[in-house]
């Protein structure tokens, strides 16, 4: 925005200097050696009346909200009050908007967004909702883009730094949650000595297609990894979301060393379809726990806060099918689903290739019990019946992919 600003001043300041030397024309040097071109701000320039033909959803961090900006203009469009107090409207701070703030540990005036993620109908975005997620409270709020105002918001037990969060399936039947950081579950007091025995990541569906209505639909008990960001499927990987983690030593000390030994950490696959079949049938267990939903009355004017008592949470021991792990190089950070819902791309920040799985031939691994072993429940596919193919030497520490609908991907490092 700064950057914008300035360019703004000047060119501003030029139009004074140009009227204060009418008849001293700049010399044709001057102009060639410019650092942009003379066209440059008419490029990207939309007058007043005019609408830019994209909006760019920023996350703010830790400003706690969203920001939108038009393009190609780059004005910014407004900044969407979300996770923090806003002393110039007041959110967060009048008796209509502080419930939106209300968490099981009291009023929270910040947080820290990091994700964006649109609303989709069969894949593609529809303009309906923004998703945004809390990183230090794990929580995620739905922005109604009719008004551009956040108008819910989800707390998320059991989860400690709701990283990979809040993507989507794909007709928002779900958005997710990850826990960034394992803690016990039920939580309680327990010697960090044990770690492994007492830590679980946990893998969250939130019911997301009514306004007003988002819960948590179930949990899934995972072991106590690193889950770092996430991607649903998409046409014939429908009903799938992938999970990155790292840390699958499950060390607690010097994680810089200790949680980077493995040559290869876990990509989750979660079958959401098998998850809700296995609900359905009573395999899930019901966890006391105490989270918030907080939402905006229309009819009231008011926001509202209800608080919810309990957790459907299921054990993939109990539920077999719901999820396998994929082996991913090395510490993968990000994941991403091609177009065609067919490849499985990670990133891995420590890795030297780019691995591809394959979503048909991960099925036949499964079909075949193509596995390594298992980890508390979870089979774990064997590294070559999954892929497709390795990209080598891409760069120094690939970490996302994305799709041009054209067949190539862009990966950024």
């Amino acid at each position: 925005m700064l950057g914008k600003k300035k360019l703004m001043v000047g060119g501003l300041s030029a139009l004074v200097v140009g009227a204060l030397l009418t008849g001293c024309p700049p010399k044709k040097e001057a102009v060639k050696t410019s650092a942009v071109g003379v066209d440059a701000a008419s490029k990207v320039y939309v007058p007043p009346g005019k609408q830019d033909e994209f909006y760019v959803f920023f996350s703010g961090g830790f400003n706690g909200q969203v920001t939108v900006y038009g393009a190609p203009s780059g004005r910014i469009l407004k900044v969407i009050k979300v996770f923090s107090v806003d002393p110039e409207t007041g959110y967060g701070f009048t008796p209509e908007t502080r419930p939106m703030l209300m968490t099981s540990h009291g009023f929270l005036p910040w947080d820290d967004t990091h994700h964006p993620w649109l609303s989709q109908t069969n894949g593609e975005h529809d303009g309906r909702w923004l998703f945004i997620n809390a990183n230090n409270t794990p929580r995620i709020a739905r922005i109604d883009l009719t008004t551009f105002e956040t108008t819910e918001i989800i707390e998320i037990p059991n989860v400690a730094g709701n990283h990979p969060s809040p993507y989507g399936t794909e007709n928002t039947e779900y958005v997710v949650s990850g826990s960034r950081f394992s803690v016990p579950v039920p939580q309680r007091d327990v010697p960090i000595e044990s770690y492994k025995e007492n830590f679980k990541g946990v893998i969250s569906f939130i019911k997301a297609n009514e306004p007003g209505k988002m819960d948590v639909a179930f949990q899934i008990l995972m072991p106590g990894f690193n889950y770092d960001l996430a991607r649903c499927g998409r046409g014939p990987s429908h009903g799938w979301c992938f999970f990155t983690s790292y840390n699958t030593e499950q060390a607690h000390t010097l994680l810089e060393v200790n949680a980077s030994k493995n040559d290869k950490d876990f990509i989750a696959a979660v079958n959401w379809k098998r998850a809700e079949e296995c609900v359905a049938q009573g395999k899930a267990k019901e966890m006391p726990a105490t989270y918030y939903h907080n939402y905006y009355d229309e009819k009231k004017h008011m926001a509202v806060s209800e608080v919810k008592k309990s957790v459907k949470v299921l054990d993939p021991k109990e539920c077999p099918g719901v999820a396998y792990f994929l082996p991913t190089p090395k510490s993968p950070h990000g994941v991403d689903v091609s177009d065609d819902g067919e490849y499985i791309v990670g990133g891995g920040k420590l890795a030297t290739v780019i691995p591809i799985h394959s979503f048909s031939k991960m099925l036949k691994a499964i079909e075949q019990k193509a596995f390594e072993k298992e980890i508390d429940g979870i089979p774990v596919l064997k590294y070559d019946a999954v892929l497709h193919c390795e990209l080598e030497k891409p760069c120094l520490g690939p970490l996302h992919t994305e799709f041009d609908g054209k067949g190539f991907g862009y990966t950024s490092c």
